[in-house]
């Protein structure tokens, strides 16, 4: 529009409407709308290309895997421990047990796709202290437990007190016990889990 033009509108409408409605800018820049609408198409086609990008799924090997869990499980189990409990079994159960929960870790992770491996995950120590729960390898798209690793306070008698480490799978329900070791106590009662020196 020419220039005079958009003066001569804009005096028409400020006398119709006695000054109280006038034209916004938009109108005096021709431009402007030119340029919403290319913003709202250029918005429009990097929404589009959000959505066509492809997701890239994290990969981890069966080793990176194992390694990451058996990390994760030391860490729980010092925190199950507590400090009085940890600092009298730490180097038995470095030594015997731990080798033996990789190695159950490591034969589960081959029953998993590398896929599926980034969905397998552990979970927290439970506050509940009388519990015989370390921790679970749980798959976090169904919520459901595959591996739970256990210990428990075995006194036979006459013998005194043994942690019992143990394991159950999801293949047999977890009815089955399977055995990790054992690490003698003393003749005296274990504290309770998580208890501080």
């Amino acid at each position: 529009m020419s220039h005079w033009f958009k003066k001569s509108v804009v005096v028409l409408i400020s006398i119709l409407t006695f000054g109280l409605v006038t034209p916004t800018h938009a109108f005096f820049n021709e431009n402007n709308q030119l340029d919403k609408s290319q913003s709202k198409e250029s918005s429009i086609h990097k929404e589009d290309t959000k959505e066509l990008s492809p997701i890239v799924e994290q990969r981890i090997s069966h080793e990176d895997f194992v390694q990451n869990m058996i990390n994760e499980a030391e860490k729980n189990a010092y925190v199950k421990f507590g400090d009085k409990i940890k600092t009298v079994i730490e180097d038995e159960f470095q030594k015997v047990i731990l080798p033996n929960i990789q190695a159950a870790i490591a034969q589960t992770a081959l029953a998993f796709p590398e896929d599926d491996l980034s969905s397998l995950t552990i979970s927290e120590v439970p506050k509940y202290a009388k519990s015989e729960k370390i921790f679970h390898i749980v798959d976090s798209r169904t919520q459901k437990d595959i591996l739970r690793f256990h210990v428990r306070r075995d006194h036979p008698p006459l013998e005194g007190f043994y942690f019992n480490f143990h394991y159950h799978t999801y293949h047999d329900d977890f009815q089955t016990h399977h055995d990790l070791g054992s690490i003698y106590w003393d003749k005296n009662t274990p504290p309770q889990w998580m208890s501080a020196s």
